[in-house]
C-alpha cells in the first residue's frame, strides 16, 4: 500500500512539473511571437498574444505594447477599458496604470483629460522610491520628460533622504536642459564621489549628442566653477580630468592631474595611465611629461620603476615615428638606453628595452655589431621562456638582414620558428623568413611559404602573406624575365633596411622604366610609406588617394584607405575626415582586418564630432533597467 501511495504521489509530482513546464514553453512561444508580430506592425495579431503574456507574468512591458497596438489601429475605447479594468483589480491603486490611462487619452488628442490623469497618477504615488522610480518610467515609456521631471521633484519633497539627483539629471537631459542636467550630477557627486563613474557614462551618452557644443562648453564652465566655489570636494576635478580626456585633451587633463596630485598625493595611478593614453594617440609631448612629472617624486614613488622605463620608451617611439635623419637625436637615446639599462638591469621586465635598444643601434646608427651584442646580454638573462627568447632572437635576425648577412639571419629565424610552434610568435617568424626570400630573390619558395601562413591564426600575419603571395602571384609570370619584381624585391630589402633613400630611388626608376605595370598600385603604397618616414604627409596622401580613386579593386585599396585614415587622425589633425574614412572602411570594405580597429577609432572620433543626423529617442535614451528599480 505504502509502495502504491508513493508511486501515486510520485507521478502526480511529474505531472505537475510536466504540467508546467508546457506552460512555460506556451509563455516563451507566445512571448516571441507576440514581439515578432508587435515589430512587424502586424497589431492584430499581437494583441490577444501579448494581453496574454502579460496576464501570465504581470510584466508590464507587454502591457505598454499592447496600449501601443491598440492605440496604433485607433481602438481607444478598448485600450481605456482595459486600463480600467486593471485598475480595478488593484487592492491599491497603482499610478503607472493612470499615466498609461493619460496617454490613451492624449492619442484621442483629449489633452486636458490626459493632463488629468497625469496629475491623478502623481498624487497616488505612495511615499517610497520604488513606486517613484516606477512612475517615473511609466511617465518615460510613453515620452513624457516634463512628468518625469515632476515626479522626482515630487520625490525630492517628500522624501528628503532620496535627492533623486541622477534621475533628474536624466530627465532633464531628454528635456535638453543641460544646464540643470549638470547640477544635478554636480550635486550627486559632491555627496558621492562612488557615483563618479556612473555620471561619466551617462555624460559621454549626452555629449554623443552635443552637435554644437553647447553641453561642452556648460560642462567646462559649471565644473570650474564648482572647482573654485567648493575646492574640497575632489570629485569635481576627477569629472574635469575625465571631460579632457574625452577630448584627448591630455594638455588640460595632466595639468589638473599634477595640481591634484600636488593636494591628494594619489594621483600617481591617474597620471601614469594619462601618459599611455597620450602614447596610444601619439602625443609623445604629454605622454612624456607625465611620466616625467612621475619621476620628479623620486624613488619613494611605486611608479618611478616604471616611469623611468616608460619615458625611454616614448623616446624610442618618438624618435622611431618622427625619424628625419637626426643622427645626434638617436645618439643620445643611446645615452638613455645606456644610463636606463645599468638602472633598472638586464631582466625580463626590460626584455622590450633591450629590443628597443638594440633596433635603435643597428637600423638608425648602422651599428650592427654593438647591437648584436646587447641582444646577445639580453640572452643570457636567466630562466626566459621560449617566447622571450624569440623576440630577442628575432630582433637579432632583423639586424642580420640589415648587415646584408642573411644566411646567419635564415639559421635564426628557423631557430625561432622551432621554438615557437605553438604560439603566435613562430607564424610571425615564418612570414619574416618568407620575405627575406622575397628580397633575395627566392620568389617561388617565398610564395610556397606565404600559401600556408594565409591560413594563419593572427589576422593580420595571415592577411600580410596574402598580400605578398599574390603581389608575387601576379608578377612572376607577365614578363620573360622577373627583372621588375626582383626590383621591387630589392627596394623592400631597403625599405626594411630602414635606408628610404635607396628604395626611394629604385622605386623611382621602376616605375620609370615600367609604367603601365602591375605592381604600380604596390610601388606608390611603398612610396606613401618612405614619405611618412619622412614625415612629408602631404606627399604621402597624394599617393593613397592615387590608389584608392584609380586602383580600388587591387587588393592595397583598404591598406591605403586605412594608413590615409591613420594620417588624417594623428599625422594631419583632420579628424572629422578620419572619421569619414574610417567609416568609409567599414561600409566599403567589411572583410578587411582593419575594420575592428576602424570600428574602434570611429566611435571614439564620433564622441568628440558627433553626426549632425538626429538620432532617434529610443536608441539614445533606453527604458529604465528594472535592476535600478
Amino acid at each position: 500500500m505504502k509502495a502504491f501511495l508513493f508511486t501515486a504521489i510520485l507521478i502526480l509530482g511529474l505531472n505537475v512539473v510536466f504540467a508546467q513546464q508546457k506552460k512555460q514553453s506556451e509563455i516563451q512561444t507566445n512571448s516571441r511571437l507576440s514581439i515578432e508580430y508587435y515589430n512587424a506592425k502586424d497589431y492584430e495579431k499581437a494583441i490577444p498574444l501579448l494581453l496574454e503574456v502579460y496576464k501570465v507574468s504581470r510584466n508590464s512591458y507587454y502591457f505598454k505594447l499592447y496600449l501601443t497596438s491598440l492605440i496604433e489601429l485607433k481602438r481607444f475605447e478598448e485600450a481605456e477599458e482595459q486600463v480600467e479594468q486593471e485598475i480595478k483589480k488593484q487592492p491599491v491603486a497603482k499610478p503607472e496604470f493612470f499615466v498609461h490611462w493619460g496617454y490613451v487619452l492624449k492619442a484621442q488628442e483629449q489633452t486636458d483629460g490626459a493632463q488629468e490623469k497625469y496629475q491623478e497618477a502623481l498624487s497616488k504615488i505612495v511615499n517610497n522610491k520604488g513606486s517613484y522610480l516606477l512612475t517615473a518610467n511609466a511617465f518615460l515609456q510613453w515620452g513624457e520628460y516634463e512628468f518625469v521631471k515632476k515626479t522626482y521633484l515630487q520625490g525630492r519633497q517628500v522624501l528628503p533622504n532620496k535627492p533623486f539627483h541622477y534621475e533628474l539629471a536624466r530627465a532633464f537631459l531628454y528635456l535638453r536642459d543641460y544646464g540643470k542636467m549638470m547640477e544635478e550630477y554636480l550635486d550627486l557627486v559632491r555627496i558621492d564621489e562612488k557615483q563618479l563613474p556612473r555620471v561619466q557614462s551617462s555624460l559621454s551618452s549626452a555629449m554623443h549628442l552635443d552637435i554644437d557644443n553647447g553641453l561642452r562648453n556648460n560642462f567646462r564652465g559649471q565644473v570650474l566653477k564648482r572647482i573654485q566655489g567648493e575646492p574640497n570636494v575632489i570629485g569635481y576635478s576627477r569629472l574635469l580630468i575625465w571631460f579632457f580626456l574625452q577630448d584627448k585633451n591630455f594638455q588640460g587633463a595632466l595639468r589638473q592631474s599634477i595640481a591634484l596630485d600636488k593636494r591628494t598625493g594619489e594621483e600617481d595611478v591617474q597620471i601614469a595611465q594619462l601618459g599611455q593614453m597620450a602614447l596610444n594617440n601619439k602625443n609623445f609631448n604629454h605622454s612624456q611629461k607625465a611620466y616625467e612629472y612621475l619621476l620628479g617624486k623620486g624613488g619613494g614613488s611605486p611608479f618611478y620603476t616604471h616611469a623611468f622605463a616608460q619615458n625611454i620608451h616614448v623616446s624610442y617611439i618618438r624618435l622611431t615615428s618622427e625619424f628625419s635623419e637626426n643622427s645626434l637625436e638617436a645618439k643620445n637615446l643611446v645615452k638613455q638606453f645606456d644610463s636606463g639599462l645599468e638602472f633598472l638591469g638586464y631582466n625580463p621586465a626590460t626584455l622590450h628595452l633591450i629590443q628597443e635598444y638594440a633596433h635603435l643601434l643597428a637600423f638608425y646608427l648602422n651599428e650592427s655589431e654593438k647591437s648584436i651584442e646587447v641582444l646577445k646580454r639580453g640572452l643570457k638573462i636567466p630562466l626566459l621562456k621560449p617566447e622571450q627568447t624569440g623576440l630577442l632572437k628575432t630582433e637579432m635576425a632583423d639586424v642580420y638582414v640589415y648587415a646584408n648577412e642573411p644566411w646567419e639571419a635564415t639559421l635564426i629565424y628557423s631557430q625561432v620558428i622551432e621554438a615557437n610552434k605553438k604560439n603566435s610568435l613562430g607564424d610571425e617568424v615564418k612570414l619574416k623568413k618568407a620575405k627575406l626570400g622575397f628580397y633575395l630573390g627566392n620568389f617561388s619558395w617565398a610564395k610556397a611559404q606565404l600559401d600556408v601562413l594565409k591560413a594563419s591564426t593572427s589576422k593580420l600575419t595571415a592577411n600580410d602573406a596574402m598580400e605578398l603571395s599574390m603581389l608575387i602571384g601576379n608578377n612572376l609570370n607577365l614578363d620573360t624575365t622577373a627583372i621588375p619584381l626582383t626590383m621591387f624585391a630589392k627596394a623592400d630589402l631597403r625599405f626594411f633596411q630602414n635606408k628610404s633613400e635607396d628604395a626611394m630611388t629604385i622605386l623611382n626608376g621602376l616605375e620609370e622604366i615600367y609604367p603601365y605595370h602591375s605592381l604600380v598600385d604596390d610601388i606608390l603604397f611603398r612610396k606613401s610609406k618612405i614619405e611618412i618616414d619622412q614625415q612629408n604627409y602631404s606627399k604621402a596622401v597624394e599617393y593613397l588617394e592615387r590608389i584608392i580613386n584609380d586602383f580600388s579593386y587591387e587588393l592595397l585599396a583598404d591598406d591605403a584607405l586605412f594608413l590615409l585614415a591613420e594620417l588624417n587622425n594623428y599625422n594631419l589633425g583632420e579628424k572629422e575626415k578620419a572619421k569619414e574614412l574610417y567609416k568609409q572602411m567599414m561600409v566599403n570594405n567589411p572583410g578587411s582586418v582593419y575594420v575592428d580597429e576602424s570600428r574602434k577609432q570611429y566611435r571614439e572620433l564620433l564622441n568628440q564630432f558627433p553626426d549632425k543626423e538626429k538620432e532617434t529617442e529610443n536608441q539614445i535614451f533606453p527604458e529604465l533597467n528594472p535592476d535600478e528599480l
